[in-house]
């Protein structure tokens, strides 16, 4: 009887798919006390926490000031020309250096929401051996690390394309071709002109990537943000088996 219990609510469960359902699933399976997770609930819970975590991530950073107020991952003047930044501030242009830096994250907000389908993607391709390799793994990051595995790729294809419009509409391309004709026209300077485009896709990737790492820390380490019976249930079988 117990294991056709345990059959019946693990398949019953496998089978529901919102935020909303798994919240229903998670009261359900706690509510039955039979111990330590399921293999099932193991998927579930961790599915769940990622869905709201990176949900949450990608659209914190999509908003007014996402990239540009958060110093971790502000996107600056790209190295190979952080000359030209210092050039023109030297030559009172800090206005235009100052747009520059402020479209440039404007543009990475913009295109910020588009991961997160690409995630849900992921997180539903989940096996669960995968998701009980991450939530047992006893590294912090392991989330982060499955993702930046599987959607790196998908992430730069879909960027690629939103960043160039988004650099156009913030008129970062307009400021970046200031900042560089009033640059290459001083004296005596070597000329530059980075790739834009792929500098901001590739730092505004590594933005989610590290909001998403911060979700991540937050679900394992406070017991406040596992805001559901499953979630509570699942982590707190993972304090447990630490290490």
């Amino acid at each position: 009887m117990r294991f056709l219990k345990i059959f019946a609510l693990s398949t019953g469960v496998f089978l529901l798919s919102s935020c909303d359902t798994l919240n229903q699933a998670g009261q359900i399976l706690t509510q039955t006390g039979l111990g330590n997770p399921s293999a099932t609930e193991i998927s579930l819970g961790l599915k769940q926490a990622l869905e709201l975590g990176t949900s949450a991530g990608s659209e914190r950073l999509s908003q007014t000031d996402g990239f540009f107020a958060n110093a971790a991952i502000k996107i600056l003047f790209p190295e190979e020309a952080q000359k030209v930044e210092r050039t023109l501030r030297s030559v009172g242009l800090n206005k235009l250096a100052d747009n520059v830096i402020l479209s440039v994250n404007r543009a990475a907000e913009a295109a910020a929401i588009e991961a997160k389908p690409i995630f849900i993607s992921a997180i539903k391709g989940m096996t669960f051996n995968d998701a009980s390799n991450i939530l047992l793994s006893g590294q912090q990051d392991a989330a982060t690390l499955y993702f930046q595995r599987v959607t790196a790729d998908q992430l730069q294809q879909k960027f690629q394309p939103i960043i160039q419009n988004s650099l156009s509409k913030a008129g970062a391309t307009r400021y970046w071709t200031d900042a560089i004709t009033a640059y290459n026209s001083i004296p005596l300077v070597g000329k530059v002109n980075p790739d834009l485009s792929a500098y901001v896709t590739q730092k505004a990737i590594a933005g989610i990537f590290f909001e998403i790492a911060q979700e991540e820390l937050k679900i394992r380490s406070k017991l406040s943000a596992r805001t559901s019976p499953l979630l509570q249930k699942v982590f707190a079988y993972a304090d447990r088996n630490k290490g």
